[in-house]
């Protein structure tokens, strides 16, 4: 039994929930502010997504790690260095001279912030009673999903009412509470005892290799058109045997830094699997619909920040239903209802035009919200049920590491898809607009009547009726291609449905532990 049944198990969620708000929102917190950045520090905004880029790295080889640091050095004292670390580091940021120290300084955070989100999750599945878990996974899951999506409100907001700075020093006071909380309230359980093992260093060097890698390439990959540069081909190459020697190296040691056995479990693997696409649908969808508000229907970055809210408004509202419905419902039916509502809502967001209004963009976002906050907790659910609590931390790890490499997966793919279907959609609808079509002469004597009309010269106004007709051209085929992807999205939902089937059902709320 754990030492601390005395304590009350909700000030332990709200001390393990901000530390990890606080690593979830600085992944997307940023974003907002990089052409700040690039400005100030006197570099290009290629070269400011490196901001981006070392954070993302550094958390993703820590991640699957953190099992092995909690037995290693246990499991209370790793939660307060991570966040003694990225608390400094935070600071560190903020006063930044430069890029190349910013840039160092958030490779420290993203390292000391990785074994947040699988500690805390281990955390808490101690703290509640079995009977209790769903609820608590319902509240931690509900930061979790708010986070990434408040992110470039209080990014945008920050920095334009302060300075760039200000979004790395909001994490100081978060970071001082969760210390202080965590000091006095979270201690190990009896079961895991500090224990020194060998260190599989050729494990450490091939995890960090791959990840490292991969998450380059596909940050790069799009600004460097991809396998036409051998900077690229070379990082992939390497990612993939990479991963290669990792699995076989950690297949047989006999003490692994990652424990690759857990995915004996078919009901585990088909979970992560599932998690896995779960990353690539959302973030995809989450990066494309700022860039579609932005750049074709005209919102400035915070109100395109403040549009994306509702998404966290139906989240929400359905975090704290699903908690209750844990152990009520069959889980299974649950996570498909999730993703049938999470498929609708995208194929919805797919039927928008260049005449979209605010609403329009609300309501799929709402009940996209809803159906997310039906398949997150859930799918841990079942994922984690056959788990025993000794390799929970593990799984956990693996199961977090596996969404975050979907979601970068999925970023790196829809820009790539979009920036292509945008090129050849324009040369589609480019090849109808012809001097001889009755309707683009009258499209062109209109814009060029109305910028004689304005007092340009005849040439001028010409040229400017050119430049409007092709203008109309690039929106609609940008509309197209997003609007063609999200269903593209969508209908990937739908196909995730039969895995379900593989999954067994969970024995009891048990086995709930928040992986999201």
């Amino acid at each position: 039994m754990s030492e601390h049944k005395h304590v009350n198990p909700w000030i332990v969620a709200v001390a393990v929930m901000f530390a990890t708000f606080m690593e979830v929102l600085d992944t997307t917190v940023v974003n907002v502010s990089l052409p700040h950045i690039a400005g100030n520090l006197s570099a290009t905004i290629d070269e400011s997504t490196w901001v981006l880029t070392s954070y993302l790295v550094a958390n993703a080889i820590i991640l699957p790690m953190t099992g092995w640091l909690a037995r290693n050095f246990g499991r209370k004292r790793l939660l307060m260095t991570s966040v003694t670390g990225f608390t400094i580091a935070s600071l560190l940021c903020g006063l930044a001279p430069n890029l190349p120290l910013l840039v160092f300084f958030r490779l420290v955070q993203g390292a000391t912030g990785g074994a947040m989100q699988p500690l805390s999750q281990a955390v808490l599945l101690e703290a509640f009673p079995p009977h209790e878990r769903g609820k608590a996974m319902g509240f931690w899951g509900l930061g979790i999903v708010v986070a990434p999506i408040l992110g470039p409100v209080l990014g945008g907001w920050l920095t334009d009412t302060y300075s760039w700075r200000w979004v790395f020093y909001i994490n100081l006071p978060v970071g001082i509470a969760s210390l202080v909380m965590t000091k006095l309230y979270v201690f190990d359980p009896a079961y895991l005892r500090q224990e020194a093992s060998k260190i599989d260093y050729w494990g450490i060097g091939l995890l960090a290799l791959w990840i490292g890698s991969l998450q380059i390439a596909l940050d790069l990959g799009q600004e460097r058109d991809w396998f036409s540069s051998p900077f690229i081909t070379a990082l992939v190459a390497i990612a993939a045997l990479g991963v290669v020697a990792f699995i076989i190296r950690e297949w047989m040691s006999s003490e692994p830094i990652v424990d690759l056995r857990v995915f004996k479990d078919r009901t585990y693997s088909a979970g992560v699997f599932l998690m896995t696409t779960l990353g690539f649908v959302l973030y995809g969808s989450l990066v494309l619909l700022p860039i579609m508000l932005q750049t074709l229907l005209g919102y400035p970055s915070l109100q395109a920040g403040i549009a994306m809210a509702p998404r966290g408004m139906g989240s929400m509202l359905g975090m704290p239903i699903v908690g209750f419905l844990i152990g009520k419902v069959d889980s299974r039916l649950m996570v498909a209802v999730g993703l049938i509502m999470g498929a609708g809502t995208l194929i919805w967001l797919g039927q928008l035009n260049l005449n979209a209004g605010y609403w329009d963009i609300f309501w799929p976002q709402f009940w996209q919200g809803l159906g997310l906050s039906g398949i997150f907790v859930p799918l841990t659910t079942i994922s984690m049920d056959r788990i025993s609590r000794e390799k929970m931390g593990n799984a956990t790890s693996l199961f977090n590491l596996m969404r975050n490499l979907g979601g970068s997966v999925g970023i790196a793919m829809t820009g790539t898809m979009l920036a292509r279907q945008t090129q050849s959609y324009v040369n589609v609808y480019g090849a109808n607009v012809d001097a001889y079509s009755p309707t683009t002469r009258t499209a062109f004597e209109a814009a060029r009547s109305g910028f004689l009309a304005a007092g340009a010269d005849m040439t001028t106004a010409t040229q400017r009726a050119y430049a409007a007709l092709f203008g109309s051209v690039q929106q609609q085929a940008t509309m197209v291609s997003f609007v063609t992807l999200f269903r593209m999205l969508g209908v990937i939902f739908l196909f995730l449905l039969p895995l379900i089937l593989v999954m067994k059902k969970p024995r009891s709320a048990a086995g709930a532990v928040a992986a999201h």
